[in-house]
């Protein structure tokens, strides 16, 4: 090939002496891998002190490089630090070294499909100990599943390769050797990152040899008791390798060479499989149809019966599962070849013999030329007939040829056992509702912080459990009604009562603990407050059940998506019998095709299976009312007359409307800790105005995420904030408490430290929502406080006729009533019940991983003014709290993603894009456009795009003009605005729906292109090019002599949605 077809690898800029060492995080380094891929393609090299490397991160390149007569694997940078531990073990050899023949001839009888079988019983005998565990804690223990599935992991392999058990479940700490192991692996993954010289590590070396002398000693005493035992007949990898003969070279293995192997089994033995298992959990728990199917396979071929060996190869959906979830997260993200001699790789990047070329999985395995919807999880296309078919290299978690992982079968055996048997005998959810995963990095990647719930199913108990894992009773087990949950404190009086919610932002479950405060009022008992997915194939009867949940685009709530898999799937239509039931909706109208969708399938399909209603379902809209005023008015005049009616008929005692019980409160003057948020905390690092002087306020924040959290460019920033200084001390002023006064809460059911002291300042400004509007019920609440006749007569009116204008368009909240009749003496305590707790606000982000991949900026505007409802200025909550922090201020922060489709597509050299936004909501096409202005700079070629952005006046509101001015000029985008100040300035358009109709050709041209569309703004904005985008689809039809009537226009825009056009509209 001439000189001049060659094409250089690309390589991102390095330090002197130092290389590229400075683009790696050394905590998470194939999250750096990542970005630098989407920056520079897939194939870039870096320079490192004293080597090179070149990542490959196609499927085409990664199968050229896995042709073992050109490339031949080497142990990378980790492993040869393994090598200090292991030497020559299996996992860390090179291919020429003697002992990795010898030990791979001897050992490959050992795993084939026999030895592999006779090792199932001790494999269920260590799964039956994570399930009785799990059982025996109970369905509301928080089990950290990567620590559990490692503990499996660990014991089975070291149960069937030497026949030493660990005991791990039998302790909450690991036995010496698996610390050592665990702190050994840690630092060999340091190590290898480190610059400097050892010298400079002086005690985490001497601690490094201290944990291997740990392992080798430990292989040792196994070994050497072994020996001692003659007459031990176990036929286990131990057994081979003493008794084992090389067929090639008639050697036996060394001591030494067993030692080292017995360390390996058990490095590599459990930290693929126990990652591969908690990724394949966490898949399934965000995926309930596919969950559905597992517990479907499993129930139809396992049945009630004990697993058995024979089962193995009759779970098809199950080994797809684990295939895609391997596929999606390979715990062994990375592996390293060597260039036998100088080539060329796709016939034109040059590397040179000796190199090594990193096969980057966790890109390659996400290549759209080979998988649809790469990111999307669909166990379907793994299942054996799709699976044979996909392209040759496509699919490497275990590596690759003569040097693949040996013990895959044992793997491949324990993962399905395992999932089998705990898909048989238990239902999931995740214990974080709002869970999102983030990988740990250690040797292998695994989930972080991933907490889940284990609940038996069919009316099983532990004892019971245990008779059905061992088959010692095979009687029929018949599932009883599940018994209350033991979750909640009260007394023995009341009749019993569930209540579910579903719930992603807070505010159903918010709902649902206020329902659970109100009951006792109400003669009621709450056994049961939790989400719906604890409630699968557990939903009592002889009590009533309230269902309170959302719809977000017409999807459950991620706690509810599984409850509503599994009821709609139920074929027996008596199977609910007995069960009675009331459902409250939350909703927003903007989502017309799905508005209500979720709580309106609940209702009715809950009747289809035989359930009772209880009452008419409520439903609230956001879009129109408050959601908490919604759900009081449906909760007094719907459900508690209906409930009182049914208890009526039953003769049970009906207990009229019982006054609102407050919260007991102390006051005094000592202060004390707040009781710690829930959110990580992030940093801020710088702050700037973006605004001029005069204009409404518009800023943007760079925040430092917490260690270890990742995003993408389009995800949220959800953000905990702090009520405005001034409303606290309005709150502080009305009740006469000094600014050091603390308080101490008794009682249960709030969302309020309690049985503590706590500052009252600290209360009042991060736990309670004080500037949400009244609602009705607090309003009279408010009026039964009252002395004065003339505040009681006032109260009610707005309580009843003046509601909709005085206080829900106003926005009156209750401290605005109060200081509005302030003769009212209402105890703080009922004052803290009728208050909400504090929520979450979410905020786009705007800015790329790619430009740093810790740090996470957001936009937004200021909220203030003068209040509607009389009393002083109206202040936003959070904008307030944001717009008070400076650099170095600390936050509650944590990353939400968005929607799948409101990310930027997988193919940027391919796929067009049509930006639209007006004021803030330009905030996520920043960070899609920064990300573009990486790519384009590191050398990438991508489509184009076009940005249509909506602003006052330029030089006043015309938001970070100098950045996107430098970026199209670097080529990453066009941009157009519009100016409705001066719209002579913009090309006589005043918003952007008219420059949109006025560019409509160019529209069309992207359009045929492929071109993604993303709209982020208000509902106005929104509805507005909506409309626009109509009329030019019509146009279109019109040129080709066709004609669009207005409802095929509006079809054509609704199957547009999250599949070509992908909208954040907020108001």
């Amino acid at each position: 090939m001439a000189i001049g077809s060659l094409v250089p690898i690309p390589e991102p800029p390095r330090l002197p002496f130092l290389g590229n060492i400075a683009d790696i995080d050394a905590e998470n380094s194939i999250q750096s891998f990542l970005n630098i891929a989407e920056k520079y393609g897939d194939i870039f090299r870096l320079k490192l002190p004293g080597t090179s490397m070149v990542v490959v991160s196609s499927r085409v390149l990664v199968d050229e490089v896995c042709d073992e007569k050109r490339f031949k694997k080497i142990p990378n940078f980790v492993l040869l630090q393994i090598r200090e531990g292991i030497r020559d073990g299996l996992f860390s050899a090179y291919l020429e070294e003697p002992n990795w023949g010898i030990a791979h001839r001897v050992l490959m009888p050992a795993f084939g499909p026999i030895g592999i079988r006779d090792m199932f019983d001790e494999m269920k005998d260590v799964s039956s100990q994570l399930a009785l565990k799990w059982a025996r804690q109970g369905p509301h223990k928080r089990h950290r599943a990567t620590d559990d599935f490692t503990r499996l992991t660990l014991d089975t392999i070291s149960l069937c390769s030497m026949g030493y058990r660990f005991n791990s479940f039998y302790s909450e700490t690991f036995h010496p050797f698996l610390d050592a192991m665990a702190e050994f692996l840690t630092e060999c993954g340091r190590r290898a990152q480190r610059a400097l010289p050892s010298i400079f590590y002086r005690a985490q070396n001497q601690k490094f040899r201290a944990d291997i002398d740990v392992l080798r000693e430990t292989a040792e005493a196994v070994l050497k008791e072994r020996i001692a035992d003659p007459d031990n007949d176990r036929k286990d990898l131990l057994a081979a390798m003493l008794k084992g003969v090389d067929p090639s070279t008639g050697k036996r293995m060394t001591d030494a060479s067993i030692i080292d192997n017995l360390i390996t089994f058990l490095i590599a033995g459990h930290e693929t499989t126990s990652g591969a298992l908690s990724y394949a959990m966490y898949r399934l728990l965000k995926n309930p149809e596919t969950y559905r199917k597992v517990q479907r396979e499993v129930d139809e071929v396992v049945g009630k019966g004990p697993i058995t060996v024979q089962h193995m190869q009759k779970l098809p959906y199950i080994s797809a599962v684990l295939r895609e979830a391997l596929r999606l997260d390979s715990p062994i993200p990375i592996f390293s070849t060597c260039v036998m001699e100088d080539t060329l790789l796709q016939g034109k990047y040059p590397v040179k013999k000796g190199e090594v070329v990193n096969c980057f999985l966790t890109r390659s395995h996400l290549d759209p030329a080979v998988f649809e919807d790469p990111l999307t999880f669909k166990p379907e296309r793994m299942l054996d007939e799709n699976f044979n078919k996909l392209p040759k290299n496509s699919w490497k978690p275990f590596g690759n040829g003569v040097r693949a992982c040996i013990g895959r079968p044992f793997a491949w055996q324990e993962a399905v056992l395992t999932m089998a048997m705990l898909f048989q005998n238990f239902n999931f959810v995740l214990a974080d509702n709002d869970y999102e995963l983030h990988h740990k990095q250690t040797l292998t990647l695994k989930p972080k912080d991933f907490y889940i719930r284990a609940i038996l199913r069919d009316g099983l108990d532990p004892t019971k459990l245990e008779s059905r894992l061992s088959g010692t009773n095979l009687a029929a087990e018949k599932p009883k009604a599940p018994k209350a949950d033991a979750n909640l404190d009260g007394g023995d009086q009341g009749q019993l009562m569930t209540i579910l919610y579903g719930s992603n932002s807070g505010t159903c479950e918010s709902l649902a603990q206020r329902l659970a405060f109100d009951a006792a009022s109400r003669g009621f008992k709450v056994s049961t407050l939790d989400c719906m997915d604890a409630a699968v194939q557990r939903i009592p009867k002889n009590q009533p059940v309230v269902v309170i949940t959302a719809s977000y685009e017409g999807q459950p709530p991620d706690n509810a998506a599984h409850f509503v898999s599994w009821i709609s799937g139920i074929e027996d239509k008596e199977a609910l019998r007995g069960t009675s039931f009331a459902v409250f909706g939350c909703g927003h109208r903007d989502w017309s095709q799905t508005f209500h969708r979720v709580p309106n399938l609940v209702d009715s399909r809950l009747e289809e299976l035989g359930a009772t209603r209880i009452s008419e379902i409520g439903l609230a809209d956001a879009a129109a009312e408050d959601m908490f005023v919604a759900f009081e008015t449906w909760e007094d005049n719907v459900l508690w007359p209906a409930l009182n009616k049914l208890r009526a008929i039953d003769g049970s005692e009906v207990i009229q409307e019982g006054r609102l019980e407050h919260l007991k409160v102390e006051v005094s003057s000592t202060r004390s800790t707040i009781l710690k948020q829930s959110l990580a905390e992030g940093k801020v690092i710088d702050t700037r105005v973006l605004t001029a002087e005069g204009e409404p306020v518009k800023k943007h924040i760079d925040i430092r995420l917490p260690t270890g959290t990742t995003y993408r460019a389009g995800d949220y920033l959800a953000v905990l904030p702090i009520n405005p200084k001034e409303t606290v001390q309005r709150a502080m002023r009305r009740f006469g408490l000094p600014w050091d006064a603390s308080i101490k809460i008794e009682g249960t059911g709030i969302r309020l430290p309690t049985n503590e002291l706590a500052p009252a300042e600290s209360i009042l400004s991060g736990f309670v929502e004080l500037a949400q509007p009244a609602t009705k019920r607090n309003i009279l609440a408010l009026a039964d406080a009252a002395e004065s006749e003339d505040d009681r007569r006032a109260l009610k009116n707005l309580a009843a006729d003046g509601y909709e204008a005085e206080i829900l368009a106003k926005r009156t909240s209750v401290l605005d009533l109060l200081e509005t009749h302030p003769n009212i003496n209402l105890p703080l305590g009922l004052f803290l019940t009728m208050l909400p707790p504090m929520r979450i606000r979410q905020y786009s982000i705007s800015s790329s991983p790619l430009e740093d991949q810790s740090i996470a900026s957001i936009t937004f505007s200021l909220v203030s003014g003068a209040a509607k409802s009389g009393q002083g200025d109206y202040i936003g909550v959070a904008s307030s709290y944001l717009e008070s922090l400076q650099a170095d201020d600390r936050l509650r922060v944590s990353v939400r993603p968005s929607h799948a489709a409101f990310h930027l597509p997988p193919t940027p050299e391919q796929t067009p894009l049509i930006l639209i936004s007006a004021g803030s909501g330009i905030a996520p096409f920043r960070g899609f456009i920064q990300e573009r202005v990486a790519m384009v700079r590191s050398g990438r070629k991508v489509a184009p795009a076009v940005l249509y952005h909506g602003c006052r006046e330029p030089a006043r509101d015309d938001l970070y003009a100098d950045e996107l001015s430098d970026w199209e000029a670097a080529g990453a985008v066009a941009v157009k605005r519009t100016f409705s100040r001066t719209p002579q300035k913009s090309g006589g358009y005043k918003y952007v729906q008219d420059a949109l109709w006025a560019d409509r050709h160019r529209f069309l041209e992207l359009w045929s292109q492929g071109a993604q569309l993303y709209i982020c703004g208000s509902r106005k904005v929104g509805q507005a090019v909506e409309k626009v985008a109509k009329s030019i689809q019509k146009e279109a039809a019109e040129l080709k002599g066709e004609r669009l009537s207005d409802e095929e226009a509006k079809k054509w825009w609704d199957g547009l949605r999250n599949v070509r056009c992908a909208t954040d509209v907020f108001d």
